[in-house]
């Protein structure tokens, strides 16, 4: 993945879109590097905003998660090293009265995921290969 994190999020959502009616429990793997453009003030790095941009396309696909993370622990200027949505999180964010495109415009990730307890936290890792990003489905 060598692209825009949003694009890389809608990108895998629709992996995802595409096998979730299957029978089998199915694991895609993606690497690369993305990139975010700043368009606001918000707290946040690419994985954390690649996880989230997929949140609303995966709302209604029960037993999907997709989860990105940076191999050396750190996602932008945070303590994370990446998110982690399902398809409970479009919805959690809005009870909470958030709106996932405008946390998006403001490039907040960090503050959305964290009030869904998805960030992925490991601490510094010793090595940076690149980044990793996994679409889950569960039958």
């Amino acid at each position: 993945m060598v692209c825009e994190a949003r694009d890389a999020g809608c990108f895998l959502a629709s992996i995802a879109k595409t096998h979730c009616k299957t029978t089998e429990k199915l694991a895609f793997i993606a690497g690369g590097e993305t990139v975010v453009h700043l368009t606001g003030n918000g707290k946040g790095g690419r994985n954390q905003e690649l996880a989230l941009s997929a949140a609303s396309y995966i709302s209604n696909l029960p037993n999907v998660a997709i989860a990105s993370v940076g191999s050396d622990g750190t996602d932008g200027p945070t303590d994370a090293a990446g998110g982690y949505v399902d398809s409970d999180t479009y919805k959690a964010l809005e009870d909470n009265g958030i709106n996932i495109y405008d946390v998006l415009q403001d490039n907040d990730a960090y503050n959305a995921l964290k009030v869904t307890d998805g960030l992925i936290m490991t601490g510094a890792t010793g090595t940076n290969v690149n980044d990793v990003a996994i679409v889950l489905i569960d039958t």
